[in-house]
């Protein structure tokens, strides 16, 4: 049996940190794992760049609420979960991710939390476990899985090459040139059509 794991961010929703940074002015805000593949490096100094600006974790969710699922992304996954096991494997935080999810209609989503203080400042992230992607998929396949992942950051990149197939979406052109062995699409009608191939075998 297969199951699909698949980032979120800029996958099937916007990138969170990209968006804030237009609402918020602060245009720092918009790096993300296409720029820097160190997400422990990245989050910490996110968090130093709130604090900065006296910005809070409401802050962030009040932009969140108003994020829309990328076009045609829904119905992407609601086909995807039709065909099989879906699973959206995103280093995001759950205090980020639970209002989009719900307009994606609640797939399963593993994703990561937040330490605030009493006055609503980020501390600190804390993650689900080392590399939770590549982790979780490494998890299905001691259970039996085969599994099919696909997204666009660095960070994607343990969990497809560890995958049965693996595939780059609407990523950088840095990435499809670093790693050319990986299929890259920039629609979600092909995307699936090569998943299918796959677990349909």
């Amino acid at each position: 049996m297969f199951v699909t794991c698949l980032d979120m961010e800029g996958v099937v929703a916007p990138e969170i940190w990209i968006e804030f940074s237009k609402v918020s002015g602060i245009p720092e805000l918009s790096r993300t794992t296409r720029d820097e593949p160190d997400y422990d490096k990245l989050m910490k100094w996110r968090i130093g760049i709130l604090r900065e600006h006296g910005l809070t974790l409401k802050d962030i969710q009040n932009t969140i609420a108003k994020i829309d699922p990328l076009p045609g992304a829904k119905e992407f996954l609601d086909k995807l979960r039709d065909a099989g096991q879906t699973i959206i494997l995103s280093d995001t935080f759950e205090e980020f991710a639970a209002p989009i999810i719900k307009k994606l209609g609640m797939p399963t989503t593993f994703c990561n939390s937040l330490e605030v203080d009493a006055d609503g400042f980020i501390t600190a992230h804390k993650m689900r476990c080392p590399q939770s992607k590549l982790t979780t998929v490494k998890a299905l396949q001691s259970m039996g899985y085969e599994s099919v992942a696909f997204g666009d950051s660095y960070n994607d990149l343990g969990m497809i090459h560890a995958s049965k197939a693996g595939f780059l979406f609407r990523t950088t052109d840095k990435i499809k040139a670093d790693y050319p062995n990986i299929p890259a699409f920039t629609e979600y009608d092909e995307l699936l059509d090569a998943i299918l191939k796959v677990i349909k075998k």
